[in-house]
């Protein structure tokens, strides 16, 4: 059948840089996250080279390997267990098999020769090539290949092979030794250059060892099974349509999907198959077994002849790889030419995604001003760009709020997040809101503006950027004891909220994580302003189960909080308008207690419905000023769903953001196969002008017995600032209710741009383990009208000192 009825998109790669390999047969590769790793493979020579080719770069390099360098070899053993690869036989020479295993530890290009314990039953495995090497758990299972049965390397007698062994594996690195496992069954037959995979079904849980096709004599299509837990050989009956015998085939599992690709296939001659020793082709076809139900798809025919240079030509003996639910191809031969000596390979990289894109994570903020937002999500692997969406509230007036009934009213959060401070505490309302957190982001808007179809080219993926470990975003439900008065808080070692956002850096190459060392900055960009969440108000630690009036009178609980709610949610069916909230309360002195719920009033459906496109973007980050109108016409709620076509923006009117409004934010990757689920909605708030921005350059100091923390005074003050507070991740049972939520204690207030951390308040530290340990601080700075937006730092630990979570 077409590429087209199949749902197919083939990519061929056609811009990337560094040194490309040259082109091979015989190879293999393997695929360390989104790097591909190939070693081996011969055309003109056997390479000795290990290539990686960074897939979301588009560059290949070399890595300065060292130790045991292994010879170059072909129709090897090539597996990845974590960090390291196994290497063992193949080809070292015309003639010459080997038996040798070597390890390669890829955090640090590091070759070693293993010699594992020989069998207590039998032999070690003899020098072979051709043969399948896969790993499941921490053992290796080797099955078949060929062997030279002449000892002189010049008179080749092959011996196909049908044996099988199992390596275990030490921890971390090393080996322990092979064994040969007693089975059940009949065992497959001898065969070479084969393929295994192992597959183990989320519903059964045993694990599976499935062999297709090879060559012994002739070509094989026949389908074996091995139960690992029982060593049961047996040959599954399968449905639809099984593929052609073939050899020197690629085989990979997707989700429950083993897809086949290429090798040698019979000649057919109209529509008869050639006989078992008549001629022989490369193949471009292309199927898959369903490995929960046996049955096999046919994708690409064997006969099909694709001269648009939309599908990978025929070859055999390439390699394909899995990165996350894409597959990519690289060279082979083509078989154009059949004589050894005069080979054709192919010089060709394409991939294809098998599956729409997962959900990115919520949009983060890191920075907001009175018409602009700079956003950014999570990567999702292996996707050719994102479609942002948005909608918004009618604009909120900076004050609003409900008088409290002869109680006074308590702290409000401003609509650039400043609050301001009243005289009485009181318990305060429990919204959580995403967490906001500092990064590097590009200053750029990565939007592709013209009319940019679902189907993205390749030129649209991240170029030059290594991905490095950043914090993830989380629902952050923040707690705050008491303010004393205007001018101060009272001082106290109970826990402390302040609004919070983070800003973006120039200098820092990982951004907003201050690693463990003597001295450390973070310097945000000056001209930072951000804000907090519309609905994020202040809130007690005691707070975790209570619910929060809005003006309106509308009730939203924290458990079900806007900034959570997916695309289908309460949040596109309940409008609520969420200006700043004041809330009267009594507050006891038990720290256990909680306000008694409130019966919600029915929800006022005002809210804007509609969702519009901000636009697609190549990277995981936007600067957000405008968005998109779509003809009244075309309108409807949640008017862009899944799979949607992408409209010409050049023919859209454009809208600008207005100040102190909510937007409400979703994200959606695209790749190959279209646009995928959206993400979790964030809501955020562009900000009022007159609240400080937020503090600039921390510093950490590291002496015996505590930490110097210092910054500078925001760039934009708006006014006098009147203090300082700094805030400090602490543990909480908060936490083991919600990992996801952070609980911050104010550590200091004043007017210095400094203070002491002593040992004993780190002692109370959470260590957020979002991405690497880091104990996490937050600075925030008050002028007249409250407090502005804070900015955050992750000081990066050492794991072993780092303690538990």
């Amino acid at each position: 059948m077409a590429a087209a009825a199949a749902g197919l998109s083939w990519r061929r790669v056609s811009s990337f840089t560094g040194p490309v390999p040259r082109s091979r047969h015989g190879h293999r590769a393997v695929a360390i996250r989104e790097l591909l790793i190939i070693f081996g493979g011969g055309n003109e020579g056997i390479a000795d080279e290990l290539h990686v080719y960074n897939t979301v770069t588009n560059q290949w390099f070399l890595p300065a390997v060292r130790g045991d360098i292994p010879p170059g070899c072909a129709a090897h053993g090539f597996v990845c267990d974590g960090t390291r690869i196994l290497v063992f036989g193949g080809m070292v020479e015309y003639g010459r098999y080997s038996n040798d295993l070597y390890e390669l530890q890829a955090s640090r290009w590091l070759w070693k020769k293993v010699k594992p314990q020989a069998p207590s039953n039998g032999s070690p495995p003899c020098p072979r090539l051709g043969h399948s090497f896969s790993l499941y758990g921490n053992k290796c299972y080797l099955f078949g290949g060929l062997a030279n049965e002449s000892e002189d390397s010049n008179n080749n007698v092959p011996r196909y092979l049908n044996d099988f062994y199992e390596l275990e594996l030490q921890h971390g690195s090393g080996v322990v030794g092979w064994s040969i496992p007693v089975t059940k069954g009949i065992l497959p037959s001898p065969r070479e250059s084969h393929t295994a995979i192992v597959y183990c079904r989320k519903d059964v849980g045993s694990p599976k060892m499935y062999i297709f096709g090879g060559m012994c004599g002739c070509r094989l299509n026949d389908l074996w099974e091995l139960d690992i837990e029982t060593m049961t050989w047996s040959r599954p009956e399968t449905k639809g349509t099984v593929p052609l015998p073939r050899s020197l085939h690629t085989a990979n599992v997707i989700g429950n999907k083993m897809y086949v690709f290429g090798g040698w296939v019979p000649q057919s001659a109209g529509g008869e198959i050639s006989a078992p020793d008549g001629e022989w082709k490369c193949t471009g076809s292309f199927s898959y077994l369903n490995l929960d139900t046996t049955e096999w798809i046919g994708l690409i025919s064997d006969c099909q002849e694709d001269k648009s240079n939309l599908l990978p030509g025929p070859r055999a003996g390439h390699c394909a790889v899995a990165v996350g639910t894409r597959l990519y191809i690289w060279s082979g031969r083509d078989g154009y030419r059949k004589a050894w000596n005069n080979q054709v390979c192919c010089k060709d990289l394409w991939y294809l995604d098998t599956e729409r894109p997962l959900a990115p994570s919520q949009v983060q903020l890191i920075r907001a001003t009175t018409n602009s937002f700079q956003l950014k999500w999570d990567e999702v692997p292996t996707v050719e760009g994102y479609l942002l969406q948005l909608h918004a509230d009618s604009p909120v007036p900076p004050v609003a709020g409900i008088p409290g009934a002869g109680i006074p009213e308590t702290s409000v959060l401003s609509s650039q997040g400043g609050c301001s401070l009243h005289q009485s505490p009181q318990s305060l309302p429990s919204v959580p809101y995403p967490e906001m957190k500092v990064d590097h982001p590009s200053q750029t808007n990565n939007l592709i503006p013209n009319n940019v179809q679902v189907a993205l080219s390749s030129s649209s993926k991240v170029e030059g950027k290594e991905k490095v470990a950043a914090p993830e975003n989380k629902v952050t439900q923040e707690t705050m004891k008491n303010h004393a008065d205007s001018t101060g808080f009272k001082e106290s070692n109970t826990p402390s909220l302040l609004p919070v956002c983070t800003s973006s850096a120039q200098t820092s190459a990982n951004v907003g994580e201050l690693h463990d060392l003597d001295k450390q900055s973070v310097n945000p960009d000056a001209s930072v302003s951000c804000t907090v969440s519309s609905s994020q108000t202040m809130v007690t630690q005691q707070a975790v189960k209570t619910e929060s009036s809005s003006t309106n009178g509308a009730v939203v609980k924290d458990e079900t909080s806007l900034t959570t709610l997916n695309s289908k949610s309460e949040a596109a069916e309940t409008a609520y308008a969420m200006p700043p909230a004041r809330v009267s309360t009594e507050q006891t002195n038990d720290s256990h207690s909680s306000r008694a719920p409130q019966r919600p009033p029915a929800p006022v459906k005002t809210r804007d419905r509609r969702w519009y496109d901000v636009g697609i973007f190549k990277n995981n980050s936007a600067v957000v000023s405008q968005f998109y109108l779509l003809p009244e016409e075309t309108l409807n709620i949640n008017s862009k769903t899944e799979g949607a076509d992408v409209p010409d923006y050049r023919l859209l009117k454009k809208q600008d953001l207005f100040p102190g409004t909510v937007y409400r934010f979703r994200v959606a990757a695209i790749n190959g196969c279209g646009v995928g689920p959206f993400s979790k909605i964030s809501e955020f708030k562009t900000c009022i002008p007159g609240f400080p921005g937020a503090p600039s350059t921390v510093k950490i100091t590291k002496s015996v017995d505590c930490i110097h923390l210092s910054w500078e005074p925001p760039a934009s003050p708006s006014g006098n600032i009147l203090e300082y507070s700094a805030y400090l991740a602490i543990r909480s049972t908060q936490l083991q209710e919600n990992p996801s939520q952070l609980v911050f204690m104010r550590i200091y207030c004043g007017l210095k741009t400094s203070c002491i951390v002593t040992a004993a308040q780190l002692s109370n530290a959470h260590v957020d383990y979002t991405s690497r340990p880091a104990i996490v601080f937050r600075i925030s700075a008050k002028n007249e009208r409250g407090y502005g937006p804070a900015t955050q730092v992750r000081w990066l630990q050492d794991m072993k000192t780092s303690g538990s979570k």
